[in-house]
């Protein structure tokens, strides 16, 4: 009776750990599946805040390629998102991060055009002062939209840079760091994009439709 006791307890503790663990696989499933989502809709509406719709008719998320090279910063390989219309390159969107910031690291998302012009630029992950550094924020400030339509090139890569440092890029009233960091990082990216624009276009497509 006993023997019978233990059987039938122990049969039972493991249906219901099965019945557990094949609950929580499924919600972990599902969950999975939803943040995905969620995550290829966030990185879509990113993507098109750099670069109109009109510039390109591809899905930018299922076309890309990556780079370590040092112009972009630390941590990668960083992803570069590459657009096209009629079958012609249009823009790149390139991930970039400086190590420069007040408080650490802040990660970039800019858009250059075929014609070298910036399309945009967002700064996508940052830990600055709030009130101060944060202002690198559209939601804070439009100091962002200052790079819309700007070029660099060897005549003027001298004003690309914050007015404190002989630029002709406005800092915050307060904090000159953090819009500095960002101004060289997109200055740096730009250029070397611009340097390497074809090639990236002739890369290997490493994007697999996941959120990158």
């Amino acid at each position: 009776m006993i023997a019978q006791s233990m059987y039938r307890n122990g049969a039972i503790l493991m249906a219901f750990a099965l019945a557990t663990t094949g609950s929580v696989a499924l919600v972990q499933s599902l969950t999975a599946e939803r943040i995905a989502i969620q995550e290829k809709q966030h990185l879509m509406q990113l993507l098109g805040q750099v670069l109109n719709a009109d510039e390109h008719d591809n899905l930018l998320y299922l076309d890309c390629t990556t780079s370590n090279a040092p112009e972009l910063g630390p941590g990668g390989p960083h992803i570069i998102y590459r657009a096209s219309k009629a079958g012609k390159p249009s823009a790149l969107l390139v991930r970039h991060v400086t190590p420069k910031g007040y408080s650490g690291n802040i990660d970039i998302l800019t858009a250059v055009k075929a014609d070298g012009s910036i399309a945009g630029v967002r700064v996508t992950r940052h830990e600055e002062t709030p009130g101060l550094g944060d202002k690198v924020e559209l939601a804070k400030s439009d100091w962002i939209t200052t790079f819309n339509g700007m070029t660099i090139s060897e005549a003027n890569v001298k004003q690309f840079a914050v007015k404190k440092d002989g630029g002709q890029i406005d800092q915050f009233t307060g904090a000159t760091i953090t819009p500095r960091a960002v101004v060289n990082s997109v200055k740096q990216a730009v250029m070397y994009t611009q340097k390497n624009f074809n090639t990236f276009f002739s890369g290997e497509n490493t994007c697999n439709g996941a959120s990158q």
